[in-house]
C-alpha cells in the first residue's frame, strides 16, 4: 500500500501556472505507474496525464497536451504536474493515482489504479 498526498493547488488567473506535487510514502514509486486525474463539480473523473518507467514515458489527455507536463523526482519519491497556460475549464480537484509496475493496465483508466490521494483544489479565474 502506498500513501499519496497532493499539494500545490490554489487560485490562479487564466494564463498562469501552478505546479502540483504528489508525495508518496510506504514504498519507492520511481518505476511504478502514476497518473494525474481531475474532477470538476458535476462531472466524471477525467484523465490528465501519467508517467511510467525509468525512461519517464508519459501520456496526456488532448485537452492538456502542450500545456501540462508530468515528471517525477526519485530522490524525493514525488510526482509532479506542471500546469502552464491555465484556463478556467481546468478548474477541478486534482488527484494523484498509483499502480505498481506489475499487471496490465491502461494509464487513462482510473479503475486500473490501486491507490489515490485526497486531491488538491485548482481554481482558475477568468
Amino acid at each position: 500500500q502506498v500513501q499519496l498526498v497532493e499539494s500545490g493547488g490554489g487560485l490562479v488567473q487564466a494564463g498562469g501556472s501552478l505546479r502540483l506535487s504528489c508525495t508518496a510514502s510506504g514504498r519507492a514509486v520511481d518505476n511504478d505507474r502514476m497518473g494525474w486525474f481531475r474532477q470538476a463539480p458535476g462531472k466524471e473523473r477525467e484523465f490528465v496525464g501519467a508517467i511510467v518507467g525509468w525512461g519517464s514515458t508519459t501520456d496526456y489527455a488532448e485537452s492538456v497536451k502542450g500545456r501540462f507536463s508530468v515528471s517525477r523526482d526519485s530522490a524525493k519519491n514525488t510526482l509532479y504536474l506542471q500546469m502552464d497556460g491555465l484556463k478556467p475549464e481546468d478548474t477541478a480537484v486534482y488527484y494523484c493515482a498509483y499502480r505498481g509496475q506489475y499487471g496490465v493496465m491502461w494509464l487513462r483508466n482510473p479503475d486500473d489504479y490501486t491507490d489515490w490521494g485526497q486531491g488538491t483544489q485548482v481554481t482558475v479565474s477568468s
